[in-house]
């Protein structure tokens, strides 16, 4: 990756090896997923602002009522997603900054990421090309529906939460395939959706707090 993507002072190789340590700490174990945490330059993703929180473990504002989630979150969903083996195409529905995309595509074949508010897609998609992340690709559409052109996906991440488990997602699914996915309005839940040969298998894992997944496109 280009150097000067690392950055300096708080956004320093130092402060994302923090982050990494964090990581371990709250128990995740997956080195691809460290190693991807690490690579992506996480400062880039949000306002200049806010860049100096950019490897807290929080989530922060990108405008139109839409966060990066913690980096904690970013890294259990891909872990959970990857436990059943390496990621070849993998859908994700809520682009928003375009952060997870680009962690996703150190861990899998293809990505295909939908954002429905047409600026963060602008800009996500101008960020993911900056990054020569051509393993990625953007569409601007209603991500409820998923994308059934492409399916089958075997790793299906949401970065909002549905109210309900989605069925035409699910469907979108390979065998032996995994979907992680937060699901509530007042108290919701990450779950992950296992399909094999007999059907389909649903973990309730841990509380998350997303923003909620909205319809048609803004």
């Amino acid at each position: 990756m280009n150097k000067s993507l690392h950055g300096i002072g708080m956004t320093s190789q130092r402060t994302r090896a923090r982050m990494i340590e964090r990581l371990r700490e709250q128990g995740i174990k997956d080195e691809a997923v460290l190693a991807a945490m690490y690579e992506v330059p996480r400062h880039l993703f949000v306002d200049e602002a806010l860049a100096s929180r950019a490897y807290d473990d929080v989530s922060l504002p990108i405008n139109f009522n839409q966060t990066i989630s913690r980096p904690y979150i970013v890294a259990r969903m891909i872990e959970v997603l990857r436990a059943a083996g390496p990621l070849n195409r993998v859908l994700e529905i809520g682009t928003g900054c375009g952060y997870q995309a680009a962690v996703l595509a150190q861990v899998a074949k293809e990505v295909y990421t939908v954002e429905r508010v047409q600026p963060l897609y602008e800009r996500a998609k101008r960020q993911l090309r900056d990054l020569k992340l051509r393993n990625v690709s953007v569409r601007y559409a209603d991500g409820s529906a998923g994308l059934p052109e492409v399916a089958p996906f075997d790793g299906i991440i949401m970065a909002c939460a549905a109210p309900v488990l989605s069925s035409a997602l699910r469907e979108q699914l390979a065998a032996g395939g995994r979907m992680a996915l937060p699901v509530g309005m007042q108290e919701q839940w990450l779950y992950l959706v296992e399909r094999d040969a007999g059907g389909f298998r649903e973990t309730k894992l841990e509380p998350v707090k997303f923003v909620p997944q909205l319809m048609g496109k803004a």
